[in-house]
């Protein structure tokens, strides 16, 4: 036995002895803030990925060991703290919360250890390399701080948010970080938003009063229209401190959105109860992390006991993405330098460094490999929304792929099941609620001469004035179908269009309702929503029947040559048959002067036609004459009476001014026409007659002070609908931009008013209103005439009846002299007689009326 026990005391002996001669010179060097939550994260990470790795390796000479050191969260400090880990710690690598500018600094001020390897645990958000540092030994556990600006936009482009306001904790002591700010304005340059009013704030340990700042900065905002905030990078006391102010102050309610970053959604697995009930309705993005490994399982239970013992009065908790970073990132260092170290190479800084960035590891965050002093892994966000005690995770987004679903590939638009501050599923507007405030000022025309888009009355009984008309009606439907509310008040305007354009600009009104022209000069002074009627410059001219044309329209039904050649073969065909029936001894056919023979032959022609004469054809040659004539008259009756009512119903009017005259030319007198008609048409100023009302425009045609009017095409639609008969469009239409509602240059309402107006106008909405305004004035036909004007108007037969009528007239005028000259003698006596009676009753009804005797 006391050999045994002088054995095992020589053994430990011997293995001291090794060890106090083992040159253990590898250190690798730490520089956290240990009084934050994150940093004491960190820190058991650190010391958990250490002993893992001694306890992996045999030879406990090829163990680093670990060096940390505490910041205080104060960045003069962790620069003190780097410079000393570099000049008097020995240590090969250094990893902590090290900013690029930091660590460009320490590099600038030590020409002779910058090499050092340095890996940043620096949140990525906030990451970005001046663009003048040269850092060839500065690596960061991390994605490109692009990657997280991209998912920002992405999910900002998604709902169609126009501006946005980024706040940030700016931690930096040697250089503000203004890149942060370019860097998202560059991103959501891609889905047409801009960043406005962005807040900077200062550490909270270095305010007096970091809550009355906070508090004053949040109402500032809160003043602004914009209702989009994005969380860029704070601190945990800043991130809860800045969300209970906001509740506070109602910038959590109804209207308002909020995102977080990969960074700050981090915290949410480790804070209480209270930050998570100030936080409802936030988005925001997390990276998914491959939290199923049996590797990451080891390290959680690990992290968990010891972060217990170790910090009691700690809130138990699971490990955050700090602290995986953490332990990968000591991992990989360790492992370099027992690599470098058992190979021929130098454990020089610049071997480390090149080792460090070619190594591959399988941590507990997932597979590490880096490129270009980054992470090469493409990240996979997890979108995230705080609602109840917790948060819930709503879709996935990655730079590949963008938004989708993990669900088997699955499709599902996720993102509009999200709960937004308030408690609403309604996606905010991402602008000042104006109901909250004053209603939008929105300027009607109260002078146009078609008061069927925009009509403004005044009731004198009840002291209010009205505003009604198609336009009124199309804006009143798109606010309607808004995701929100929209309070607004229409505003008569007695100027002209140009001048609601420019006080629209001008920002005396807030837009523009009525049946403005959208017009590219108006473009550059305000935004046009997508035009709810389609537009273009027409003529209307007064319609001037042809009535020659109409009286014997059936002329016009064959060419003068065929009309010749049918009466010729007519009379031939006739005087064939007649001359045949007459050789073969038909007594029907003959005549005992030249006269009666014409008479006859002529009558036999016109019957012959309708199949009506009763002279008996006995010979078979006359018969297959007739036959043969029978069918082309049938043939040629059918194309007459298709001729014919095609020249009825195409050509019924034609236009009463040639356009190439110099006669006056008639307008809207507050629109632009006058403007195109001069610059664009080249129409001289004194040949332009200027018009104020609808009715007007009748008068002056009747009038003849004008001889055309020009229209946009939904005014000449209504002009014509109340003027049907006597008016019609001529010439080309110029093509123009449509009837369109005006906004302020970059109002957020121009898009949603826009989308709304497209679903109105692709229903049918906007096309059955319309339908209803011009119903209302088309009063021309009657139920009478509507029940006649299926028939043919008796107009276009005057010309036969007037033939008909002479040839009538003539005969019955020759038959009654016929009589009178047979009958002079009887007709003669008895006008004597009624001559001298009518004479006899005169005589008497005299002395009655005198003499009454």
């Amino acid at each position: 036995m006391r050999f045994y026990t002088w054995l095992l005391l020589l053994f430990t002996a011997f293995v001291l002895g090794n060890a106090r001669n083992c040159s253990r010179n590898q250190h690798v060097g730490g520089v956290l803030d240990q009084s934050s939550h994150i940093g004491k994260e960190q820190k058991i990470a650190m010391e958990i990925a250490a002993q893992d790795f001694c306890r992996i390796g045999n030879d406990i000479c090829s163990c680093p060991s670990l060096i940390l050191k505490d910041s205080k969260g104060n960045p003069s400090q962790s620069y003190y703290e780097v410079m000393d880990l570099m000049i008097t710690g020995q240590v090969q690598a250094i990893i902590g919360t090290i900013s690029p500018q930091e660590a460009a600094l320490v590099s600038e001020f030590d020409k002779v250890t910058k090499n050092i390897p340095i890996i940043s645990l620096a949140p990525t958000a906030t990451s970005s390399f001046p663009e003048s540092a040269t850092m060839p030994s500065f690596v960061q556990m991390s994605h490109d701080v692009k990657i997280h600006m991209q998912c920002i936009a992405a999910i900002v482009g998604h709902f169609r948010w126009r501006k946005v306001t980024p706040i940030y904790e700016d931690h930096t002591t040697f250089s503000s970080s203004p890149g942060l700010v370019t860097l998202v304005s560059d991103a959501l340059q891609v889905v047409d938003s801009i960043v406005e009013h962005p807040l900077v704030f200062p550490p909270l340990h270095s305010l007096s009063n970091p809550s009355s700042y906070i508090e004053k900065e949040l109402i500032k905002l809160k003043m602004k229209e914009n209702r989009v905030f994005i969380l860029l990078k704070s601190s945990p006391g800043s991130c809860f401190l800045l969300f209970e102010k906001a509740k506070q102050l109602g910038m959590m309610e109804k209207g308002y959105a909020w995102i977080i970053s990969d960074d700050i959604s981090s915290h949410l697995d480790s804070v209480d109860q209270s930050v998570i009930l100030s936080m409802q309705g936030v988005i925001g993005f997390k990276t998914k992390l491959a939290d199923t490994s049996e590797r990451f399982e080891n390290f959680k239970l690990q992290f968990r006991k010891r972060f217990r013992r170790k910090y009691p009065d700690e809130e138990y908790l699971n490990p955050s993405m700090h602290a995986l970073r953490a332990y990968d990132a000591t991992s990989v260092a360790m492992k370099a330098i027992q690599v470098l170290k058992g190979s021929s190479n130098s454990t020089s800084s610049e071997n480390l460094f090149k080792t460090i960035t070619q190594t591959k590891l399988n941590g507990v965050s997932g597979d590490i490999s880096f490129k270009d002093g980054k992470l090469a892994q493409l990240p996979t966000f997890r979108i995230i929304n705080v609602i109840g005690r917790s948060y819930r995770e709503i879709d996935f987004w990655s730079p590949e792929f963008g938004f989708f679903n993990d669900n088997l590939g699955s499709k599902e638009e996720n993102l509009n099941l999200i709960y937004w501050p308030g408690g609403i599923q309604r996606i905010p507007t991402g602008m000042a609620m104006r109901n909250e405030g004053r209603p939008l000022k929105i300027g009607v025309p109260a002078r146009g001469a078609f008061k069927q888009f925009v009509n403004v009355s005044y009731d004198p009984d009840t002291n209010e004035t009205h505003v009604t008309g198609f336009s009124i009606k199309v804006f009143e439907a798109a606010a309607k179908k808004l995701n929100y509310s929209l309070s607004y008040v229409f505003i008569p305007y007695y100027g002209s269009y140009d001048d609601i354009v420019a006080d629209v600009h001008n920002k005396t009104l807030d837009g523009g309702v009525g049946d403005t022209e959208i017009m590219a000069d108006r473009y550059e002074y305000v935004e046009f929503s997508q035009p709810y009627l389609d537009s273009g410059l027409v003529i209307v001219v007064p319609v001037k029947p042809n009535i020659m044309k109409e009286r014997f329209i059936f002329f016009y039904a064959f060419t003068t040559k065929l009309w010749i050649i049918l009466l010729a073969m007519t009379i031939g065909t006739v005087s064939v048959v007649w001359l045949n029936e007459h050789v073969h001894g038909n007594d029907e056919f003959v005549a005992t002067s030249t006269f009666e023979y014409v008479s006859k032959m002529l009558w036999f022609a016109v019957s012959v036609l309708s199949l009506a004469h009763r002279e008996l054809i006995n010979n078979n040659l006359s018969r297959l004459v007739l036959a043969t004539w029978f069918c082309v008259n049938v043939i040629v009756a059918a194309c007459f009476t298709a001729t014919l009512s095609s020249i009825i119903t195409i050509s019924k009017f034609q236009p009463s001014i040639n356009l190439q005259s110099n006669d006056f030319i008639g307008c809207n007198q507050n629109s632009f026409i006058i403007h195109y008609l001069v610059n664009v048409l080249h129409y001289k100023p004194e040949m332009i007659r200027q018009i104020s009302s609808i009715e007007d425009y009748d008068i002056a045609f009747k009038k003849k002070s004008i001889s055309a009017a020009y229209f946009v095409a939904p005014h000449a639609n209504v002009f014509l609908a109340k003027y049907c008969h006597g008016y019609q469009k001529i010439g080309h239409t110029y093509k123009l931009g449509g009837f369109g509602f005006m906004f302020r240059k970059g109002s957020p309402l121009v898009d949603d008013i826009s989308s709304v107006v497209l679903k109105l106008t692709q229903s049918g909405e906007v096309n059955t209103l319309e339908r209803s305004m011009l119903d209302s004035l088309s009063n021309c036909l009657t139920e009478d005439q509507s029940r006649d004007s299926v028939g043919l108007d008796p107009g276009l037969f005057t010309g036969l009846f007037m033939i008909s009528g002479s040839i009538s007239a003539f005969v019955f005028f020759t038959a009654l002299a016929r009589v009178v000259i047979n009958h002079w003698d009887t007709i003669q006596a008895k006008v004597e007689l009624i001559t001298a009676r009518l004479g006899d009753w005169w005589t008497t009804l005299l002395r009655i009326m005198f003499f009454r005797t």
